[in-house]
């Protein structure tokens, strides 16, 4: 019979803890008043409370000088205690179950009622497991409910009966007696892990019960790695459900069987990097303290343990911020193109740029196919330059990771060196930003970005590791990229050149004057004719100055001017007036020089770029 990660249920909670020290505010009672025992034997409401005190032996432990905070079951509480369990006296319970639930209503120190918060706090008593205390749990959210409240093992404290200070300590009235919590009790305890409870439940069957099993000793003790509410959200989006329903039952158990090692009460104490353990799925997990405490898996996406050492009386819980997955799942499971980045640790940079845009939902859609060039984490720590990404506007983040996204599903034996689209637009329209491939060495994208890992295949595409973002790109990020137009480039950066400022100027950003731009880009081989038409051996032996008039001549400034835009006319550039034949497809410069529109439509974020096959001169 196999358990299931019971575990999971009270990881999170530790994420606060109460206070469980000496509170140097809280009012001291004066001389003379009670002890906590002594407060009990006198109080006709808390008779049973005294009675069993006497019976196991804590009058002593409680009339000391040692601050404690007990929360105090009354009367009605104990008859409700006894009945439930099938006693009809207090004399029919075994004394070491009674010290036990006894101990389990102390917490060390004095905790009033403000300071208790939201979170695990730990009694003293020691349950079957271990030799820790166990823990208790908060929750402040209305009123005080340790446990979950009475329905779940737990209770409620009275507003009316808090805060009543004695003179080592404070009681709190309790309308239950709190049991002894397993790891069931917790989970149901603690909202963050209503996903877990729901998945123990869709995962039994008739003949396994997952909830009644890891609320039993068979198999006991157990160390559960708990994911929390979050971490199930992720692991739904990766597999693009929309909820648990979405995943076979079968499937679910084996997940949250691989949470759960059986026979072992492993605290954070017993860890090491390379230790390994088997859980009741038949996996083995791996440890890793290098970098904070993780936990491997199958998938290359370790968890992070967040809380650790939430001790139960048959086991303890450590909180995880991501299920965990076998290797059984992993060689059935589709996921989506969100569920690569989801389930690769060096991706995790791009899956929370995915979760803060909403692109994640985009790329979880198994209707439509697409390709992703997907930066490491080390490459969005470079393009981050020590800034958080929250602190970029989310439309910004959003074009970004647009711009490393193609339509439809390419895999590397189908790319070429060529333009295409990606999916981010120039400014307010419509128009996709141009995507340079170069194969010439490897897989270059837009001169910035290698590919590194090609072909992770995905159910709605191909997802190629890169290993730099790939920026929103310029007019001038395309000339340098492309090796067409070496020359160009050539001329753009001539030392010496008034000329050499045109990298600056049309590397200016979309919207920022005088861009947009649209240059008309002469190729090598219409520089390699205006040299031989010059009598030059190249760029160096141009006069500067007619180097920046013909320059000039390429560039419009203030519009981006498409394929769609040009008719029969005049267009104005820098330098001069060309006259448009639109038909043709051709530009006449002042000295009747023609040139053909080899490669319209370049989509830059600041403008637009037309490769020509001639050097374009103003009125010479």
């Amino acid at each position: 019979m196999k358990l299931l990660p019971k575990f999971l249920l009270v990881a999170f909670l530790a994420s606060a803890f109460v206070s469980c020290s000496d509170d140097d505010d809280a009012p001291a009672p004066p001389q003379g008043d009670p002890t906590i025992a002594e407060f009990v034997a006198e109080n006709d409401d808390f008779s049973s409370l005294g009675a069993a005190l006497e019976v196991a032996g804590l009058v002593g432990v409680l009339n000391g000088t040692d601050e404690y905070t007990v929360f105090a079951p009354n009367n009605t509480a104990f008859t409700a205690f006894l009945q439930a369990n099938g006693f009809s006296s207090l004399g029919e319970v075994p004394v070491d179950l009674l010290t036990k639930v006894l101990l389990n209503h102390v917490v060390v120190g004095t905790n009033l009622s403000t300071d208790l918060t939201t979170g695990y706090i730990s009694s003293l008593a020691v349950g079957s497991a271990s030799a820790s205390g166990l823990s208790l749990f908060i929750n402040t959210e209305n009123g005080v409910v340790i446990n979950g409240g009475a329905n779940n093992g737990g209770a409620s404290v009275f507003e009316s009966q808090v805060d009543i200070l004695v003179s080592n300590g404070v009681i709190h009235a309790v309308e239950n007696v709190i049991g002894l919590p397993d790891v069931t009790n917790q989970a149901i305890a603690n909202p963050q892990f209503s996903t877990l409870v729901s998945a123990l439940i869709a995962a039994s069957t008739d003949q396994t019960n997952y909830v009644d099993i890891l609320s039993g000793s068979e198999s006991s003790p157990f160390t559960v790695f708990a994911p929390t509410n979050a971490a199930f959200d992720d692991l739904l989006s990766g597999l693009g459900a929309s909820s648990l329903s979405d995943v076979a039952p079968a499937t679910l158990a084996t997940i949250l069987e691989y949470h759960v090692i059986a026979g072992s009460n492993v605290r954070s104490s017993d860890l090491t990097t390379g230790l390994t353990a088997a859980t009741l799925q038949g996996e083995e997990l791996e440890f890793d303290l290098s970098n904070g405490a993780q936990v491997m898996d199958a998938t290359e996406a370790n968890a992070n343990i967040a809380i650790v050492d939430v001790q139960t009386n048959n086991g303890v819980v450590h909180a995880i911020d991501k299920v965990l997955l076998p290797q059984v799942i992993v060689d059935v499971i589709d996921p989506t193109i969100t569920g690569l980045a989801m389930m690769n640790d060096d991706l995790s940079s791009l899956f929370a740029a995915l979760q803060l845009t909403g692109l994640d939902e985009v790329l979880n859609d198994r209707a439509s196919q697409y390709t992703v060039f997907a930066p490491t984490n080390a490459a969005f720590d470079i393009f981050l330059n020590g800034s958080a990404l929250g602190d970029l506007p989310v439309e910004v983040v959003t074009q970004v990771l647009l711009n490393h996204v193609l339509a439809g599903t390419v895999l590397s034996t189908d790319l070429e060196t060529t333009y295409t689209n990606s999916l981010a637009t120039f400014g307010g329209t419509e128009n996709n930003l141009s995507f340079y491939i170069n194969l010439d060495n490897g897989v270059r994208l837009n001169g910035v970005s290698s590919v590194t890992a090609p072909d992770n295949e995905a159910a709605n595409g191909v997802v190629h590791i890169v290993d730099a973002v790939i920026g929103l790109p310029t007019v001038v990020t395309f000339a340098t990229a492309d090796p067409n137009f070496s020359s160009l480039v050539a001329a753009l950066t001539d030392d010496g050149q008034e000329a050499q400022n045109y990298v600056e100027t049309l590397s200016t950003p979309n919207g920022t004057a005088p861009a947009p731009f649209t240059v008309f880009a002469p190729i090598n081989s219409a520089f390699d004719n205006l040299f031989a038409e010059l009598g030059v051996e190249g760029i160096e032996d141009i006069d500067p100055a007619t180097l920046t008039a013909a320059l000039n001549t390429h560039v419009v400034a203030g519009f981006n001017v498409r394929s769609t835009d040009l008719t029969n006319g005049t267009v104005s550039t820098l330098g001069a007036d060309l006259t448009v034949d639109a038909t043709a497809g051709t530009l006449t410069d002042p000295n009747d020089r023609v040139s053909t529109i080899a490669v319209f439509d370049v989509q830059a974020a600041n403008g637009v770029v037309h490769a020509i096959d001639t050097v374009l001169l103003p009125q010479l």
